[in-house]
């Protein structure tokens, strides 16, 4: 147990120290290529902004991953995947694909994803023993990878609110990994708050540089898939709970926009204003009074779910 806790506290260490370095010289790259997000009707910020910061968490959490971690089967699966999603994210944010090509590039990397072997195929079963979901396994976990995919991209509307949320989501999850005996599972989620940690310096607001949706996906596919490797594995009757849970700022924003849109007549992925963190804005909040509300309860939600792990 002390190997593993030395374990973690080196990985997000060193993936801390790896985006203080990498981020940097990714803003530099950026700023030389004129690679900037500029201020636009749905986009609060209002000077151009360099991009690709999402390059920079890659490296973070890949580095420390490939020295420190065995590289399995589903590990390997993983980083792969990463990789695929930030190359579809690099290509958005340079050319600004359209949100079906994203849609289908996403389905395309989970279902890669799925047949590598990272799937949710039981469930607990609330009468005891778990639920092999036999064919609805690919289904269900097309829709968690790409569901939380997408819930971190929208989220990303405001200077260090997705990539504070992923942070303390990552370590709430990396707990229940714990306590779940999915250690591997808890090491990449640790790194991943590293790498969170160490990119908000130079994204919290004022943010000198965007993650861009290399970096918005590439968090929440990470969140996706290592939810799968650690608590889907538990089994606790309400294991399905606990990342719904701790995701829950983003998964709740994601669904209410879906409803929101429907209502509306709007077309599903036409981007809009209706988002909490747009919302809190207009009730007059600060950016920082905004990325620090979502901070607070994505904290709460996060302690809700460990006090219904270890007391329930």
């Amino acid at each position: 147990m002390q190997d593993i806790i030395k374990l973690g506290f080196t990985l997000i260490l060193s993936s801390a120290l790896i985006a203080l370095w990498v981020t940097p010289l990714i803003l530099k790259i950026a700023i030389k290529a004129k690679i900037f997000d500029s201020p636009g009707q749905h986009k609060k910020h209002k000077n151009p902004t360099p991009q690709l910061g999402g390059i920079a968490l890659y490296i973070a959490f890949l580095i420390p991953i490939s020295l420190y971690l065995p590289l399995t089967p589903p590990v390997v699966a993983l980083l792969f995947g990463a990789t695929l999603i930030v190359f579809l994210g690099v290509l958005d944010d340079l050319l600004g694909t359209k949100a079906w090509i994203k849609l289908i590039g996403q389905i395309t990397i989970a279902f890669i994803t799925y047949q590598a072997g990272i799937r949710i195929e039981w469930i607990s079963n609330p009468l005891g023993g778990m639920f092999n979901l036999d064919w609805y396994s690919l289904p269900l976990t097309l829709l968690w990878i790409v569901g939380i995919t997408n819930a971190v991209n929208l989220m990303d509307g405001v200077d260090g609110l997705a990539s504070g949320i992923s942070a303390i989501s990552s370590g709430f999850l990396a707990i229940i990994a714990f306590q779940t005996n999915q250690p591997i599972a808890g090491l990449l989620l640790l790194t991943l708050l590293g790498a969170n940690l160490g990119f908000l310096k130079f994204n919290f607001a004022p943010a000198k540089i965007f993650m861009g949706d290399s970096g918005s996906m590439l968090l929440g596919y990470l969140l996706a898939t290592i939810s799968i490797l650690g608590v889907f594995k538990s089994t606790a009757i309400i294991s399905l709970l606990f990342p719904i849970l701790t995701l829950g700022i983003p998964i709740s924003d994601t669904l209410y926009s879906i409803f929101r849109r429907y209502k509306n007549k709007q077309p599903i992925f036409q981007a809009d204003n209706g988002h909490f963190h747009h919302r809190l804005l207009d009730y007059g909040l600060t950016p920082r009074q905004v990325v620090l509300s979502g901070y607070g309860l994505s904290i709460f939600l996060g302690l809700l779910s460990l006090m219904i792990k270890f007391f329930i």
